[in-house]
């Protein structure tokens, strides 16, 4: 007799590095991959580890204010970066910098978005 195999399907957002809900130990990878977001003094706080939906609300706050700062730094550069002596090839290859950042950090945004939907549904909220 087969045992059913029974899988779970996760949105494409879903991070590589975190395993799909359910399965086991997820959650512990779920919370390695959001510790790696935050600046590493929050990677320790003893309520952040204990309530992974907390450490991921945190996470979303966090790759929030990047997204912030990568826009406001595309947003500005034509208009900054010349004055800074920098010749036109460096300030064309920064601008592509910046926008291939704001996409990976837009990509990250949903993917921390996802986990942490998964984890408030999987019970994520506490030890």
């Amino acid at each position: 007799m087969t045992m059913p195999v029974t899988t779970t399907r996760v949105s494409p957002d879903w991070p590589c590095q975190v395993k799909p809900p359910g399965s086991y130990d997820w959650e512990r990878s779920a919370v390695r991959w959001l510790r790696d977001l935050v600046p590493a003094r929050y990677g320790s706080y003893p309520a952040l580890l204990r309530h992974p939906v907390l450490l991921a609300r945190h996470a979303q706050i966090q790759v929030q204010q990047e997204v912030r700062v990568a826009r406001t730094a595309l947003q500005t550069a034509r208009a900054d970066l010349p004055r800074l002596g920098l010749p036109e090839s460096v300030i064309e290859h920064t601008i592509k910098l910046y926008a291939g950042e704001l996409l990976q950090l837009q990509h990250i945004a949903r993917s921390v978005r996802a986990v942490t939907e998964a984890l408030m549904r999987h019970g994520g909220a506490g030890r």
